[in-house]
């Protein structure tokens, strides 16, 4: 049973999706008006492995993640740089590409709209909201009248309504009813893009956006809305606001939202230190940061340091060192007399431990231990150096069900193909193959300069009666 902590209850509710066997997500996506930081990158990351587990306990997932495409800080850049806003969008939405594409998220499905796609879709839910007394016009700019959905508002963040407004200012510009009182959409103003509306020229709010494209791929009501925890209050808490109010249904049913990363003990945006992942791809692979982020529960702060990456990248090594031990066994000489009953026992407890684990909230901390337990209990098993025959399967077994769950489920790239010195298994069976070859040939000369070069790389071979191995 999948238990996922609601930040709408505050507590962990039993999921249970709308339809039998399927779930429907919406995640909050970047405003694309630079590259994106590590921040941007843990929800990216975490609702990625998320999806990726629900698939793998047996749901067909719908994923919905957006761009955001107009925005003020959209609008500002374009202006800065004398340039449109879709010119801003396509260079930062295929920087995003590039850059998250170095974490193994899986695209295969994703459908990612922007919100420039979905102006008409936008401007029928405020109208809907206009024609139910929930909205009103004020020069060209229409306002969600929080008011009116009294009793709701403040369900999400926690916040009374009242202390809400006596914090409340109107901005000089503004002709609204009330303080909290939010935009839904913004009349046209120069150097910034518009649409045609009902109600004149203008622009979209930030959180109708989110509103209309939830609705166009989920419909009114979907499973799981995630995001970070910045985004709870005002965003999300608006988003629930005026989707209930003009569609009907319960909108999102479970909020998920992840933590923040620090950077020196303190959160990023308040350090003012915003650490781009393009950055951090020069010094460390995405794979690493990949494990760095699912090595803490999503909803715990995370301090990011290098310090923790190389730590990251050594746990990450210790896996791929235990899996390659695997592939190097000498298979033709097995011969011991362990069938490995006690692995397979460790594998079938570690596999149900990292269930128990993902089921619990989507603990992916707790789940690596789980597999880091696996990997010890292999390395156990190897350096007693007895396997038998039917003990190798077992072996076999668990290296299948570890490349599975890193690789498929946790999204964690990993390198299988045993390398020495940079120098592929592969490309020294090659080197190897060329050997035999001048050997046949009786070309001596050749095959002990093979031999020689290969030992000044660390690669010691031994000439057996039908075969050629090789060790470090």
């Amino acid at each position: 049973m999948i238990k996922i902590y609601n930040t709408l209850t505050g507590h962990l509710d039993e999921f249970k999706p709308l339809k039998e066997n399927e779930v429907s997500m919406y995640v909050c996506g970047p405003t694309v008006y630079n590259y994106i930081h590590i921040g941007n990158a843990r929800p990216a990351i975490f609702f990625d492995t998320v999806r990726r587990y629900l698939e793998y306990r047996g749901y067909k997932v719908t994923y919905v993640q957006n761009f955001t495409d107009v925005d003020d800080k959209m609008i500002n850049k374009a202006n800065i740089e004398n340039v449109s806003i879709k010119e801003i969008a396509e260079r930062y939405i295929k920087a995003y590409f590039e850059d998250t594409s170095k974490l193994n998220l899986k695209e295969d499905g994703m459908i990612r709209p922007r919100a420039t796609d979905n102006i008409d879709e936008m401007i029928k839910i405020i109208q809907a909201l206009i024609d139910k007394g929930y909205a009103y016009e004020s020069n060209g700019d229409v306002y969600f009248e929080v008011n009116k959905y009294k009793d709701g508002y403040g369900e999400l963040s926690k916040q009374n309504i009242e202390d809400l407004e006596s914090g409340a200012r109107i901005n000089v510009n503004e002709v609204k009813r009330d303080p909290l009182d939010f935009a839904l959409w913004k009349a046209s103003k120069p150097n910034e893009p518009s649409w045609d509306s009902p109600w004149g020229k203008g622009r979209p709010g930030w959180h109708i956006e989110c509103s209309a494209m939830s609705r166009k791929y989920l419909g009114n009501s979907f499973d799981i809305h995630g995001g970070g925890l910045d985004l709870i209050f005002p965003h999300h808490e608006n988003e629930m606001a005026q989707s209930k109010c003009a569609c009907g249904g319960t909108f999102a049913r479970y909020w998920m939202h992840n933590g923040y990363i620090k950077i020196n003990g303190e959160k990023m945006s308040k350090s003012g230190s915003f650490v781009l992942l393009r950055d951090i791809l020069k010094h460390f692979e995405g794979r690493v940061i990949r494990l760095f982020v699912l090595g803490s529960h999503y909803r715990k702060p995370m301090d990011f340091s290098d310090e923790e990456l190389n730590q990251t990248k050594s746990s990450l090594e210790r896996i791929e060192n235990t899996l390659k031990r695997i592939k190097e066994l000498d298979r033709e000489n097995i011969k011991g007399t362990d069938d490995c009953q006690e692995l397979l026992a460790t594998k079938k407890e570690m596999e149900a431990k990292f269930i128990e684990a993902m089921d619990e909230d989507f603990n992916t901390a707790q789940a690596l231990g789980h597999i880091f337990e696996l990997v010890k209990a292999v390395n156990k098993t190897l350096d007693e150096a007895n396997i038998s025959k039917e003990g190798l399967e077992v072996i076999d077994e668990v290296y299948s069900y570890l490349v599975m769950i890193i690789q498929d489920v946790l999204g964690v790239k990993l390198k299988l193909k045993v390398e020495v010195n940079n120098i592929s298994a592969d490309l020294i069976e090659l080197i190897l193959e060329l050997r035999r070859n001048a050997r046949e040939e009786k070309n001596w000369a050749l095959s002990d300069k093979i031999r020689d070069r290969l030992l000044e790389l660390g690669i010691k071979i031994k000439d057996g009666k039908d075969k050629t191995t090789w060790t470090m």
